[in-house]
């Protein structure tokens, strides 16, 4: 028997263990079953589960357990990455705490310090992941700095530099003056600052008294200045282009350019150009050739090419500084108040650097080729379809990819410099030393480069490295390429462009995945952005804890509509932990209604009106819900099951044959009860890609006839031919009616054990057959005492005292009058009318307040404009209900 209550901590860790015990996750290379492949994002080795992971790992799962129910041999690939920066910096807190610093260690003690961290704290995310249910293939768990996947990294790092793929130069970089290494954009957060113009006065060469106006919100770069720009078309400047003015402070001679960069409605339409220290700026030197002046060391303090008096002092210091000396020569023309955008770490929290530094690079402009004809001639489609557009926007405007990092822990740049700093690229030290030695003549000594690699150049390799590349592997040969990457869309240019093109660049062409879902935002109830400093940050792990993983994750499947972001509550999740609670009782209901499995049970064998219907909708749930999930409409999936299970089984279907349970007539009860039995099983097999806990246990509880896990069960297969579309017309019908009726007795209040009679006008012959043929059932649940169909003649007679719905375009009066207290009923409704439009006034006064609606962020404007609309239908609801009412 079952037990009263579903408890979930008490059935999933117990299962979980059971199905990976099991191996049914484990993909089969030698089997002939058509593969299906997904390669897992893997997550931070620093990670714990946080929404965004919930609701990625939800959809994978829910692709994987569904693919493998129809018998393909699946292999989810899971994974975590090395997070260069990441993990280090959490070492070097640990060892902080000890006041002791890397470089007290040196390089190889740290190493062996991460790496003992690794091993001790780095499977957190792996075992969250297995709370929440997920099915991958954990003995294939590969590591990004695993032995099998660096020989991949040195072996693509060495073949692209050979091919001149990959080069070493001096260029501007995101430099963190904290950490000391270059970032990549993905790690640099712009943050809204309250800042200033400073206008600065250029002395024009040879012009005494005249000037060219600059404005800039960072004055300490102007110790690096090489030129000022003006637009070629700007006739303020037509004279002075070619000329030269004299930079304050320094005294160096600087060239005035044309450049379409500087822009006329902006300021004095000329702009100073530091092209060692701003990314635009950069650019415009190119096309001029203007000389690069670096001002600023590793630590963001003023290096020798500045004049004396700064070196060595921070920039913010010398930015107060310069402007002090500026205003006193007389050349510091404005300040103006302004609001910009400040790039900072999203670990360092320091002021980020544009900085010119030597660096390796990866000319991606070559490899993006390819991979964007990729995606323009379908092989790669990206689900929403309107992403295709970000992923070309930055393909064709590529920059070179900065792949170096100034850190300790990753994957060290297999580069060994020579005396003279020529460097040799080699896939081992050995093959390096052999390289300076034809080159030199002679041995000479080697220094490997310092620098490890951007943790993104490894994870590029993730869908061929992990399955065994270079070596031709059997799990290479058939489960590359994969068949759907699930993302976000923040890491489309970071990640999933990198892995297209390298994928394409090293599999003689294949593409890495045919399709690229990207999952939307999860935000607060409110459609904030959830964040530690909001205070609005909704632990996954607390929710599964309070209401079980089954019922998140339905919850996220439930609010996963493409293109749309997730507004979560706990509220939404504690709805489908009922749900959960329902189905629990719906199978206890069958139980105690010895509603048994009968084995070889045909579906196409019913014969009763009512099992014939079940049987149907089993049918075309089964088809919603599978043809939901192969398009990655997980909401909609996740509604077929939710209104099949809740609306037409649990409220219908059991309501309904609760009198063949209790009634004389055994042929229909045994029937029934079969029906009830199969059915369930397929509602099991439905809803397990999404609630895989409570499915499974009921499968082991219901009947000792199932035999092995439901997870390892064929997905349902039911032709249509088991629709009988005339059943499935008598029964809606009915049900239609009854809801109808319904609801008007909510609406009117009328008292639940109140039988009340209802007249149909001008019936259709079909109508009255279908509803004379379900006349006990529509009584028994809509608590309707006569059901007469009537004549348009005869309206009037009926229509004082009753209310009026339609149902399939015939009128139908419910006659009420007898059975309420019509003056209460109006003054009950009065009541609700006066409290709504009060609010409503309220709502509209706000949203029609500038301030509040300029100031509140865009998200809480929005929430108060849908609580607005719904307050409005309310409203219209319950004056349609007073003007019937009023009409008696």
């Amino acid at each position: 028997m079952l037990d009263k209550t579903y408890n979930p901590t008490d059935v999933e860790n117990k299962l979980y263990e059971k199905w990976e015990k099991s191996g049914a996750f484990a993909a089969h290379p030698e089997s002939k079953e058509n593969p299906y492949v997904i390669m897992m994002p893997p997550p931070n080795v620093t990670g714990s589960l946080h929404m965004g992971h919930a609701l990625t790992f939800t959809l994978q799962d829910i692709l994987v357990r569904y693919n493998r129910m129809t018998g393909k041999d699946t292999l989810w690939q899971p994974g975590t990455d090395h997070a260069g920066i990441a993990t280090q910096m959490v070492v070097e807190r640990q060892l902080g705490a000890q006041n002791v610093t890397r470089h007290d260690l040196g390089r190889e003690k740290f190493v062996e310090k991460v790496w003992e961290w690794k091993e001790e704290s780095g499977g957190t995310i792996t075992n969250q992941l297995r709370r929440l249910g997920t099915s991958p293939d954990w003995p294939r768990e590969r590591f990004t700095m695993d032995e099998g996947l660096s020989s991949a990294v040195r072996k693509v790092f060495v073949t692209l530099h050979k091919q001149g793929l990959i080069y070493r130069d001096k260029r501007l970089v995101n430099w963190d003056p904290k950490l000391l290494t270059a970032i990549s954009d993905l790690e640099v957060v712009q943050k809204e600052v309250k800042g200033h113009y400073w206008h600065f006065k250029y002395p024009i060469e040879g012009r005494e008294g005249e000037f060219i106006t600059v404005a800039t919100t960072r004055p300490e770069t102007m110790l690096g200045d090489t030129a000022v720009a003006v637009h070629p078309d700007d006739e303020r400047y037509q004279d002075l282009i070619g000329k030269y003015c004299i930079l304050p402070i320094v005294g160096r001679r600087i060239r005035i350019v044309a450049d379409e960069y500087a822009d006329p409605e902006k300021g004095s339409g000329a702009v100073k150009i530091t092209p060692a220290h701003d990314f635009n700026d950069f650019e415009v030197g190119k096309r001029h050739d203007l000389e690069k002046i670096n001002i600023l060391d590793d630590h963001a303090c003023i290096n020798d090419t500045a004049p004396e008096e700064y070196r060595g002092l921070d920039r913010f210091k010398v930015r107060d500084l310069i402007i002090a000396r500026m205003d006193e020569f007389g050349l510091l023309e404005k300040i103006e108040d302004t609001v910009h955008m400040v790039p900072y770490g999203d670990r360092s929290n320091v002021v980020i650097e544009p900085y010119l530094t030597d660096q390796w690079f990866v000319n991606a402009e070559v490899l993006a080729k390819p991979a964007s004809e990729a995606v323009e001639d379908g092989r790669i489609r990206f689900v929403p379809k309107n992403w295709e557009n970000t992923y070309f926007e930055w393909m064709r405007n590529i920059q070179p990819w900065c792949i170096s990092r100034q850190l300790w822990w990753g994957h060290r740049i297999p580069a060994w410099f020579g005396p003279d700093g020529t460097f040799f690229v080699e896939e081992t030290e050995e093959e390096a030393i052999a390289a300076a030695k034809a080159h030199y003549g002679k041995d000479v000594e080697l220094n490997q480069e310092t620098d490890v690699l951007d943790t993104w150049f490894s994870s590029a390799l993730w869908p061929f490295s992990t399955l065994g590349w270079p070596e031709q592997t059997a799990e290479l040969g058939k489960y590359y390429p994969g068949d759907v990457l699930v993302t976000g869309f923040d890491i489309i240019f970071f990640w999933v462009a990198r892995m297209i093109m390298m994928g394409m660049h090293f599999m003689d062409g294949q593409v890495p995945f045919r399709d690229v879902y990207i999952h939307a935002l999860v935000r607060d109830e409110n459609g904030q952005k959830m964040s530690k400093s909001k205070g609005n940050v909704i632990d996954p792990l607390d929710l599964i804890s309070e209401y079980g993983c089954d019922a998140l994750r339905m919850t996220l499947t439930a609010l996963a509509a493409q293109g749309r972001d997730i507004k979560l509550a706990a509220s939404r999740v504690e709805g489908y932990r009922n749900f959960a609670t329902k189905i629990w009782n719906a199978a206890r209901f069958c139980e105690m209604n010895e509603c048994n499995v009968i084995d070889g049970f045909d579906p196409k064998s019913v014969k009763t009106t009512l099992n014939r219907w079940i049987v149907g909708k089993v049918a075309e749930a089964a088809k919603t819900v599978s043809g939901s999930i192969e398009n990655y409409r997980f909401n909609d999936a996740a509604a077929g099951a939710y209104q099949f299970v809740w609306g037409t089984f649990c409220d219908w279907y059991l309501e309904l044959a609760k009198p063949v349970f209790m009634g004389d007539d055994a042929d229909a009860k045994a029937e029934t009860r079969a029906t009830a039995a199969w059915v369930f099983d397929q509602i099991l097999l439905i809803l397990h890609p999404v609630m895989p806990f409570i499915t499974e246990e009921l499968w082991a509880q219901t009947s000792e006839k199932h035999t092995g896990l439901l997870m390892a069960q064929a997905w349902p297969a039911l032709a249509d031919d088991l629709i009988d579309t005339g059943v499935e017309a008598e029964m809606d019908l009915a049900l239609r009616l009854i809801g109808n009726i319904r609801g008007v007795r909510s609406e009117m209040n009328v008292p639940p054990s109140a039988e009340v009679p209802i007249y149909l006008v001008d019936a259709t012959d079909a109508m009255k057959a279908a509803i004379a043929a379900q006349e006990a059932q529509v009584k028994r649940l809509a608590r309707v005492a006569v059901i007469e169909f009537i004549g348009a003649d005869r309206v009037e007679s009926v229509a004082k005292g009753a209310i009026q719905t339609v149902v399939d375009g015939v009128p139908v009066f419910v006659s009420v009058a007898d059975f309420i207290d019509i003056a209460a009923e109006k003054a009950r409704l009065e009541k609700e009318i006066d409290k709504i439009g009060k609010y409503i006034k309220a709502q509209e006064g706000k949203l029609s307040n500038e301030r509040f609606v300029s100031r509140a962020p865009e998200e809480i404007v929005a929430a108060e404009k849908a609580k607005l609309a719904d307050a409005r239908d309310t409203l219209t609801k319950l004056q349609e209900g007073f003007d019937r009412i009023a009409a008696m």
